[in-house]
């Protein structure tokens, strides 16, 4: 049987042709949606930083204007540039909250492979099957 009849009455060839131009206009309308947003979330920033030197200047943290109200707080953001003390300081306080609850999947994909006989209590695996499609040369 020829491999390109076994989809049926669509032929792989025409359905291949069809994935590309699919993904070719996807990633087209990607890059102009964020050409966009870039653009607009430029303007905002530049809005905003405007909003918080009036703020800075009237020492206040909100300003009620007919369209809306500004508010200017505070956002704190953490990070560590050396993660082996923080992994210890974290261990030794029992601060495991501090992390957050996600797998790191290539990493434990590798830990399975090297320790086949070791599986995490609790451990899910999902697996299915993806298509791969590379445009013709």
């Amino acid at each position: 049987m020829d491999v390109s009849e076994v989809q049926g009455e669509v032929p792989l060839s025409d359905l291949t042709a069809k994935y590309v131009g699919v993904r070719d206009k996807r990633n087209e309308l990607k890059a102009e949606y964020e050409k966009l947003d870039s653009e607009l979330s430029t303007e905002l920033k530049e809005i905003e930083q405007k909003m918080l030197d009036v703020c800075k200047k009237l020492d206040v943290n909100s300003i009620n204007t007919n369209a809306g109200t500004i508010i200017r707080s505070i956002k704190t953001r953490y990070w560590t540039n050396d993660w082996e003390s923080m992994y210890r300081f974290i261990k030794d306080h029992g601060a495991f909250a501090l992390l957050e609850r996600r797998l790191h999947q290539s990493n434990m994909k590798q830990f399975l492979e090297e320790n086949p006989d070791t599986l995490p209590e609790g451990l899910n695996q999902d697996k299915e099957y993806t298509v791969v499609v590379r445009r013709a040369k």
